[in-house]
């Protein structure tokens, strides 16, 4: 995986740039060993750019052995591992009623964990307390994985990241 180009700041803030889905896998993998659950991330970024590899990554780090796949028509998957992930593609809707009728807020407000797909389509309705995963495509096989924190909880993920420790659930 290719290095961490900017270490955290204040802002809370990880850039690292990946080369192929396999690192962009690894990279999520180590994010779902450390969540905790309650965790909510939201993805950004054009369509191929890595979301549903991130994803897949941090499903398997949480202990899920399905293979998770972007769920653009089913609107929400749900995967079962060391906590629930819940996996929502906002990439079909339009209509921001339907964003906030999908309930994402119980999802990640009762331990489990949610990864939302097309993200800033429902930027007004999540909380502040997120992980913002930016994924920015520069290459063939390279992406920039932007990661932002907000709030502790999400501070704290990205701390032990950065460090490269977990919470002692996972590697």
């Amino acid at each position: 995986m290719g290095a961490l180009f900017n270490q955290l700041t204040e802002k809370q803030h990880i850039e690292i740039v990946t080369r192929g889905p396999g690192e962009t896998q690894a990279l999520g993998r180590r994010i779902g060993e450390m969540m905790q659950g309650g965790e909510l991330v939201l993805m950004v970024g054009d369509l191929g750019a890595g979301k549903t590899c991130m994803t897949q990554g941090i499903a398997w780090g949480l202990g899920v052995v399905e293979y998770a796949r972007s769920p653009t028509f089913v609107l929400v998957s749900e995967y079962e591992g060391r906590h629930t992930l819940y996996h929502a593609d906002l990439y079909r809707i339009d209509d921001p009623l339907e964003i906030e009728d999908l309930g994402l807020d119980e999802t990640y407000g009762n331990g489990g964990i949610c990864v939302v797909e097309w993200a800033e389509k429902g930027d007004w309705l999540f909380p502040e307390d997120n992980l913002r995963v930016d994924i920015t495509v520069i290459g063939a096989e390279e992406r920039v994985v932007e990661l932002r924190a907000g709030g502790p909880r999400h501070e704290e993920l990205l701390r032990r990241l950065g460090e490269g420790t977990s919470d002692g659930k996972g590697n």
